[in-house]
């Protein structure tokens, strides 16, 4: 599909956001209200609009009270896992789910977005299905791609550019939309697994890597 001429949900509503990440041992910990640091289009989808021609999605964005316990130090497992719904987290302090949508369909052609590429779900969360554009305000020309966030299994998603710079599409990765080479980690520079976002499908993470993905699902539940 021709992702410039799809319908934007316009508006833009700030939000009072609370995200913190720390290191805990052998563990990164996320708090977050899943409210981003950008602005937002303004849902329930106005009638009337472009983008409600397309899709009614009648749900409000809602503060959350979420808390992810990452891998800090990530290992590859044996063999991949599938992904799960929610794939992880990215730095605006938004959860990122996967590509698909609820009934199994591509959910960035299929489903209406604001121009961070985020909406909510039913309980009000806001979320992408892609690597949202307001997640790369950093990304330098002829660079490797940015930081962006963290995948469930606690290994990076960094923007869409390969070690010189170079534009990335998922032919260029695995089928966990992912690769392994020389990055910078915690001040460090590491020969290690990380994921890439791309403008095409799966756009993030298409299963995951991890050893402790497993675990690392199971704990991203709602903070006490």
């Amino acid at each position: 599909f021709d992702k410039t001429a799809k319908a934007v949900v316009g508006g833009k509503v700030t939000w009072p956001q609370v995200f913190a990440i720390r290191r805990d041992g052998n563990r990164r910990v996320f708090f977050t209200n899943a409210l981003p640091d950008h602005g937002t289009g303004v849902f329930p989808i106005r009638p009337g609009s472009e983008a409600y021609k397309y899709d009614r999605n009648p749900h409000h964005i809602q503060p959350q009270r979420m808390g992810f316990s990452l891998p800090a130090d990530p290992e590859l497992a044996e063999r991949p896992t599938c992904a799960p719904g929610v794939v992880g987290i990215l730095l605006t302090g938004v959860p990122l789910y996967s590509a698909l949508d609820a009934p199994g369909r591509d959910a960035v052609a299929h489903e209406v977005q604001d121009s961070c590429e985020g909406h909510p779900q039913p309980a009000g969360i806001y979320h992408y299905h892609s690597l949202s554009p307001c997640a790369l305000s950093r990304q330098q020309p002829g660079q490797h791609g940015q930081l962006a966030g963290y995948a469930v299994d606690g290994f990076g998603i960094f923007g869409p550019y390969g070690e010189s710079g170079e534009a990335l599409t998922s032919a260029d990765l695995d089928a966990c939309h992912g690769h392994s080479h020389e990055i910078d980690w915690d001040g460090e520079r590491r020969v290690m697994y990380h994921y890439h976002g791309t403008p095409d499908f799966p756009y993030t993470v298409g299963c995951l890597r991890g050893a402790h993905s497993r675990g690392a699902v199971a704990a991203l539940v709602e903070a006490e």
